[in-house]
């Protein structure tokens, strides 16, 4: 097939604010700029690298049984596989990786801590379907309730952290539509934190794959939980085993979510790492439970089998030294901001060469998201993907 070239850009910026004629910056604050890579590694939380590539496969030719699929690679959300993935179909329990997502925030931006502790409500305890028959009269650790909620999937532990978010279900449901939106998951709809079953109630593997890839994306810390095989709550009198059997089974793998009811039968969202190379495999309205895990990891299998991921370097490298003019610093060092790398099919690793071109006339004073130059990576394959 007809070979092309990729040219990716990265843009060097600075990161810490400078000035070259003021002593009282420290060495360290004043000798280091930024490498800026979101050309390659972009943290995007949309629709738009997802539908980028129109070469992906999407006739089902792994022949898959279930009503839809989705594999995509994580850090830069390209899409390897597809089938009906915008079919909008009921998400069940895989509901609450939107809810999780929205734990995790409250958490790292300092609104939550994984101590407090949590209140159960009446509302709460009735849920039914999964659940550990939480008490109004006990409390629970948002660490506790994050076990339960990804080992388990309870119903009642969702509902509680959702009031003590934002004051009642209704709202948080509410901040799951907006983060939704936020998201570009055109294909969703939300009446509830837990995904049992309601009209109105949708998403599509598309979008399941795009809260996925946002949840592991930005809070890495969330597969301490989605890991554990076995635990437990309450002093062990409450015992703990995942829903998701390829934790058990599956080299690399790091979560996610399942989800399965009468109407929605059997949902999947499963995540693994090997060899740098991130992928997440979606499955929905599998036939069965078997079905569910035997197609997510043959979608697991056949990303890793053809791709792998073209590391530049690693956030903080230092990619090179650059002389300052007229500065109270004769040079300073060029760092990554973010982790740099691209996917590839497997084999054409060795085709990507990299070009680094810095403006050698550099003057003091620079600032805070200053341009310095840019910088190209070549790489060339036989076909898209």
């Amino acid at each position: 097939m007809l070979k092309f070239k990729n040219i990716i850009f990265i843009f060097i910026i600075i990161i810490f604010v400078f000035s070259f004629i003021n002593f009282t910056y420290s060495y360290d604050e004043s000798s280091l700029y930024t490498w800026y890579t979101s050309p390659i590694t972009e943290e995007v939380t949309s629709s738009d690298v997802l539908e980028a590539n129109s070469n992906i496969e999407n006739n089902n030719s792994l022949n898959l049984e279930s009503g839809s699929a989705i594999l995509i690679e994580q850090s830069t959300g390209q899409v390897l596989y597809s089938h009906n993935m915008h079919e909008q179909l009921r998400p069940a329990s895989v509901t609450k990786i939107m809810s999780i997502l929205l734990i995790m925030e409250q958490i790292d931006n300092g609104a939550l801590s994984y101590s407090d502790t949590i209140s159960c409500s009446e509302t709460a305890r009735s849920m039914g379907g999964s659940q550990i028959w939480l008490d109004p009269r006990e409390t629970l650790t948002v660490d506790e309730m994050l076990k339960a909620i990804c080992i388990v999937s309870a119903n009642d532990c969702v509902v509680a952290m959702a009031e003590h978010v934002a004051g009642s279900e209704e709202a948080f449901v509410q901040m799951m539509n907006d983060k939704a939106k936020e998201l570009g998951m055109n294909d969703t709809c939300f009446k509830n934190c837990h995904g049992i079953d309601e009209d109105g109630h949708i998403t599509s593997a598309f979008d399941i794959a795009l809260m996925s890839r946002e949840l592991l994306s930005k809070h890495p810390d969330i597969t301490k939980y989605t890991t554990i095989w076995m635990d437990s709550l309450r002093d062990g009198k409450s015992q703990l085993v995942n829903t998701n059997k390829l934790i058990k089974t599956y080299k690399g793998i790091t979560g996610l979510k399942t989800g399965s009811t009468s109407l929605a039968l059997y949902n999947l969202s499963a995540s693994a790492t090997r060899d740098d190379l991130s992928l997440i495999a979606v499955i929905m309205k599998a036939p069965s439970t078997k079905v569910r895990f035997a197609e997510a990891q043959k979608l697991l299998d056949y990303g890793f089998n053809k791709f792998s991921f073209k590391s530049f370097g690693n956030k903080d490298d230092i990619i090179q030294t650059v002389t300052i003019n007229k500065g109270v610093k004769s040079t300073v060092d060029v760092i990554l901001e973010n982790n740099a790398g691209t996917l590839i099919e497997k084999g054409k690793e060795s085709a990507i060469s990299q070009s680094i071109e810095i403006n050698e006339n550099i003057y003091a004073p620079i600032h805070k998201g200053d341009k310095l130059r840019s910088s190209y990576f070549f790489f060339r394959w036989s076909r898209a993907f």
